[in-house]
């Protein structure tokens, strides 16, 4: 069953992003995978995470340690964050400030068979990141609340986290590579200019 009264994903993950060429990105399973792949169309500065559910935001914060002159944007969904809520922990205490995390939320687990989250079950996954300690937070409901978010995971100077609540709607269309040394080898490329 569609939600008619929430965001599409289809409009509001491109219109959140904006360029993808702003950011190394890194994009966790799902649905979060299909929404930067699509947005991206396979530039090699998006690197999509598969078969590590609850990776993505740890492997971004790492990147930014990496590459601190680099804006960098983890790209999860509800379902893998919530299998992963120590990290937001571990990234508040890191104090990033070229970091952001969008978690895309459709309070369903769309790995597994798009079985209800406990997002859609009354967990805040923004109180959750602040009370970890994340300084930045937002959760978006409406379209016209994405342009100071835009703006937020583009020049915040400490880590921020937004919550872009969506339908249930499915993610847009996008065949990908699982190819994963092809995969990891035009992402390092890209990042180290070697293309």
């Amino acid at each position: 069953m569609v939600e008619k009264d929430k965001m599409d994903r289809k409009t509001a993950v491109p219109a959140l992003i904006g360029d993808p060429d702003d950011f190394l990105i890194v994009s966790g399973l799902a649905g979060a995978s299909k929404d930067v792949g699509a947005l991206t169309r396979g530039k090699p500065n998006a690197y999509q995470l598969a078969g590590v559910m609850g990776a993505a935001v740890m492997i971004g914060a790492g990147l930014a340690l990496a590459q601190p002159d680099r804006r960098v944007l983890a790209v999860t969904g509800d379902g893998e964050l919530l299998m992963a809520l120590g990290s937001l922990a571990t990234v508040a205490a890191m104090t990033l400030s070229n970091f952001s995390i969008v978690c895309v939320d459709n309070g369903r687990y769309g790995e597994t068979g798009y079985q209800v989250t406990h997002t859609d079950l009354g967990t805040d996954l923004t109180a959750v990141a602040s009370a970890a300690g994340i300084p930045n937070c937002r959760e978006l409901n409406e379209m016209e609340d994405l342009a100071d978010a835009a703006k937020l995971i583009r020049h915040s100077n400490a880590t921020s986290f937004v919550l872009l609540k969506v339908s249930d709607a499915p993610p847009p269309q996008h065949k990908r590579s699982f190819d994963a040394a092809a995969t990891k080898t035009a992402f390092r490329l890209a990042l180290l200019g070697e293309n």
